[in-house]
């Protein structure tokens, strides 16, 4: 079977505790609510492209556990495949630890946990393939590797950037990348990344928009931000990547794609959690029209 989009990336169990401020460096602060939802990268935008109307596999890895079994059950439930999701024998399934404060800002640590066994036995077919970094860059570089070879598009969110950075061999493969304002700089600067390969550079800024770099000739457009009332931030990135993706997959250009993804992730600002968040077609139709 051949799917509009293949998300590589990871699933966790995202715990979320929310406080009216991020504490600082030793500090303690008292949290008022606690809650647990289906989260990780991976799962985010695959379940962000589905509702976006595309046809969507997750490959990635969660534990034997009633986490791993919840969050397969989620996938599933939004009509993603996950036969390539695999199961880790002795490993728990991975978590996030979020902190979210009263503007809607967080703080996130990621345990990997079984997603550090994410691997590729073979890529299902797809137009489009999507993946972050909460699995190892190995994985990533594999699936772009097979990506390249069956003719289809490479999509990166290089979330968390990894410690020295990206290597040239998965830069070289990466027709789009989208990092946010601060991964850019992480990276070196959108001219540094234009030059190591990347097609197009898609630099996520929240309120401030979206800001667009091409090869061959570093091209620059934007995109403003839609105005929207803020609850929780958490998946609003992973709202853009996957609506992008959806798009790119449907035959849009790279302006439109962008302008219904920066919808997409302005919606997923107003409802609290990440998978929660995650916007509809019809809301980002709705959205873009008014």
């Amino acid at each position: 079977m051949s799917f509009d989009v293949v998300v590589v990336g990871s699933s966790n169990l995202d715990l979320v505790a929310r406080t009216l401020r991020l504490p600082g460096p030793g500090e303690t602060v008292l949290g008022s609510d606690f809650s647990q939802y289906p989260g990780g990268k991976g799962l985010n935008q695959a379940v962000a492209a589905a509702r976006a109307g595309a046809t969507v596999a997750l490959l990635g890895a969660v534990g034997d556990d009633d986490a791993g079994r919840t969050l397969q059950s989620v996938a599933a439930n939004e009509g993603i495949d996950v036969s390539s999701l695999a199961v880790a024998d002795g490993v728990a399934t991975g978590r996030a630890v979020i902190t979210v404060d009263a503007s809607g800002e967080n703080s996130i640590v990621v345990i990997p946990g079984a997603n550090a066994r994410a691997h590729v036995e073979q890529l299902p077919a797809a137009t489009t393939v999507l993946a972050q970094l909460e699995v190892p860059v190995a994985t990533v570089i594999a699936a772009f590797a097979a990506a390249r070879k069956a003719g289809s598009r490479t999509v990166l969110n290089p979330a968390p950037v990894p410690p020295g950075g990206l290597p040239d061999e998965l830069l070289s493969l990466c027709d789009i990348l989208v990092p946010n304002e601060h991964e850019v700089e992480l990276l070196g600067g959108v001219d540094r990344l234009l030059a190591r390969g990347v097609a197009a550079v898609v630099v996520t800024q929240g309120a401030s928009g979206v800001t667009v770099t091409e090869a061959p000739d570093a091209a620059t457009w934007s995109v403003d931000a839609f105005e929207v009332d803020p609850v929780d931030t958490t998946g609003a990135g992973d709202a853009f990547c996957g609506a992008l993706a959806a798009r790119l997959a449907a035959g849009d250009d790279l302006r439109r794609s962008v302008r219904y993804a920066a919808a997409g992730g302005a919606l997923a600002t107003t409802t609290a959690g990440a998978v929660p968040s995650l916007p509809r077609a019809a809301d980002i139709e709705r959205l873009l029209s008014a």
